[in-house]
């Protein structure tokens, strides 16, 4: 039986041993300039002394992350908005704009516990813009074989983006796309890019939990995201 692991960034505790689940023994992953097209829509979501994800920018004021993220495992409760901070261009211990969230709501509607992984997902809306790095929804879900990208705020290597550039959804099931990207913990709220058409980015998944075994991991499709929770105004 092959089993998950939530992708979530915690806090590393000293000594601890590094665990990479999703990231297998050949490790594909490579460093991306997080001021570049897409990866600038990525940003970066911390809660001190709790948490640390990714999310993606979808619009000025509004963030898609996975819901664990904003899990307490201190607190042992979902934490309040204003102690969610969002860093936009973050590397290196630097970045472009910071915003705090305002509210946030939750795919699963349920705040008395982490939500199971086809509602994993949380829409995040900041107190303050983050600018014009948005990437879309995809309007329709990726079939078997698309190639995809994910990349993220890996745990192993926090302080930049890395990303694995060559990979493919290998199944849709409901509620769920499963990948072969390379992507640890840090990459929870990080989003699975596929290419339009027209060769723009566009989000048709988000990253919520890392096969323990080997490569890969299950992100939310974008049709999920659309459906459940409406999308703010910004």
């Amino acid at each position: 039986m092959r089993r998950w692991f939530c992708t979530l960034g915690l806090l590393a505790l000293a000594g601890a041993a590094p665990v990479l689940p999703g990231v297998g023994a050949t490790d594909g992953r490579v460093v991306v300039d997080a001021a570049a097209s897409p990866w600038r829509g990525l940003v970066r979501l911390q809660v001190p002394g709790e948490t640390r994800c990714t999310a993606v920018l979808i619009g000025p004021r509004t963030v898609l992350t996975a819901a664990h993220c904003l899990w307490g495992p201190r607190l042992h409760r979902f934490v309040p908005a204003e102690i969610v901070h969002v860093l936009s261009g973050y590397a290196g211990g630097r970045y472009v704009r910071h915003a705090v969230a305002a509210a946030y709501h939750l795919g699963a509607n349920d705040s008395a516990r982490p939500a199971p992984i086809g509602r994993d997902f949380a829409i995040v809306t900041l107190a303050e813009p983050l600018g014009d790095a948005s990437l879309p929804l995809a309007e329709t879900d990726p079939p078997v074989g698309t190639p995809v990208m994910l990349g993220g705020y890996n745990q192993d290597r926090a302080e930049v983006i890395e990303a694995d550039l060559h990979c493919r959804i290998i199944g849709v099931l409901p509620g769920r796309l499963m990948h072969n990207c390379a992507g640890t913990r840090g990459t929870s709220g990080a989003p699975l890019l596929a290419q339009a058409v027209d060769g723009s980015w566009q989000v048709v998944g988000l990253q919520v939990a890392a096969l323990t075994d080997g490569t890969g991991g299950i992100a939310v499709p974008a049709s999920q995201l659309r459906s459940m929770v409406p999308l703010p105004a910004n």
